[in-house]
């Protein structure tokens, strides 16, 4: 794949309302989208969906804007790239960190390769791992803490979820916003079938939010996501011996590095694997190797990203060991009717189909062009563009 051009987008998409977790409140999605062009007029697309603050990683998204712009794209632009997986090693040459910049230039290059072979990310991905991809994947909802802090706004938002035909549901809680909710969220559940989970983004400390932390192990959950901060890998492996509840990770799931040290820990055995927080699908399927090695439940989590970025999560989570429902939504929950720039769609019994079209085919260009804005373009000299 000879990259003879690469453009730099930023992306702004207005949420319906404000989505808040237990570190900080996102009004809009605002992304970087990175495109790579080939010789023979193909294209592949990339989305870093870093946030502006660093509430949720210490990236964030002025940062991937620094490091994309003046140190990764410049060393794509001309070059020849036998796969991503080869691409995968150009990124980490004298990078520590930063796995929202580098997720953006590797999907790309996963979506250019699935443009070439004329078939879908998930597809691709399967191959490589030597599976086959799900036709389709369950969706769960994820619902943020309610800006009046009321359990009866969160009852009716997960009535209306139920009604959709949801296959999950879960909700964010905090210190001082957990018994309540989680006994309105059980409530509203009951009769339904339908599992319930809990995701702290890393809020809790131990031992000061042990009986807490305790509490929820009494609420008949799924999992609990994410109760500690990302680094304490000791502290989630002793919640995962002391806790009825299943652990899961997220934040602290970083790379295939910090997967073998969970497994060798005897830390938590559900995963949330995101794709842009582990750098990309290259890393992806490390971590999938990882997880299929050791029996680890797994499952695709978002930021959430636009329905560009949203592609390589609905690739991750139609792959066997995906056990749980993702946390892909449609767009129109997020951002309205006809406001994304790749239109998602979930059935009524909750499940989204899995594309087998690159990136560039499912583009609404239009629809991109307008909500996007071009901070970069590099063209190689003397080649074809």
């Amino acid at each position: 794949m000879r990259i003879v051009k690469i453009e730099l987008f930023d992306l702004t998409l207005p949420l319906l309302e404000p989505f808040a977790i237990s570190g900080g409140t996102m009004r809009e999605r605002k992304s970087l989208v990175v495109a790579l062009h080939d010789g023979e007029g193909r294209i592949g697309y990339g989305e870093s969906p870093a946030f502006e603050l660093p509430f949720y990683s210490e990236e964030t998204l002025a940062g991937a804007r620094h490091l994309l712009s003046k140190v990764l794209l410049p060393r794509f632009v001309g070059l020849e790239v036998a796969s991503p997986e080869e691409g995968d090693e150009l990124l980490r040459g004298g990078i520590r960190g930063n796995p929202f910049a580098r997720s953006a230039l590797d999907t790309a290059l996963w979506d250019l390769e699935a443009c070439r072979r004329g078939t879908g990310l998930a597809a691709l991905v399967a191959e490589r791992l030597g599976v086959e991809a799900a036709p389709s994947v369950p969706c769960g909802v994820a619902l943020g803490i309610p800006a009046d802090r009321s359990a009866d706004t969160l009852r009716r938002s997960i009535e209306t979820a139920v009604a959709k035909g949801y296959r999950r549901v879960k909700i964010k809680v905090a210190p001082g916003w957990d018994a309540v909710p989680v006994a309105a969220a059980v409530a509203a559940l009951a009769g339904t079938g339908l599992p319930l989970t809990v995701d702290a983004n890393g809020a809790y400390e131990w031992p000061e939010h042990e009986s807490a932390i305790r509490s929820l192990d009494d609420s008949g959950l799924l999992y609990i996501e994410q109760p500690l901060a990302p680094d304490e890998l000791l502290g989630h492996a002793r919640l995962a011996r002391e806790l009825h509840t299943p652990v899961c990770l997220d934040e602290t799931l970083r790379d295939a590095r910090a997967a073998r040290q969970i497994v060798e820990l005897g830390g938590p055995r559900v995963w949330n694997l995101k794709v842009h927080r582990v750098g990309g699908l290259t890393e992806t399927c490390r971590v999938v190797r990882v997880a299929r090695e050791a029996g680890i439940a797994l499952w695709a989590g978002t930021m959430p990203e636009s329905g560009l970025g949203s592609q390589a999560a609905i690739a991750a989570a139609s792959l066997p060991g995906f056990v749980y429902p993702s946390d892909v939504e449609p767009s129109a929950r997020w951002f309205g009717a006809g406001a994304d720039v790749i239109e998602l769609t979930m059935s009524s019994d909750g499940r989204m189909k899995v594309p087998d079209r690159s990136i560039a085919s499912l583009l609404d260009l239009d629809r991109f062009r307008a909500v996007s804005r071009c901070l970069l373009r590099l063209e190689a000299a003397g080649l074809p563009g």
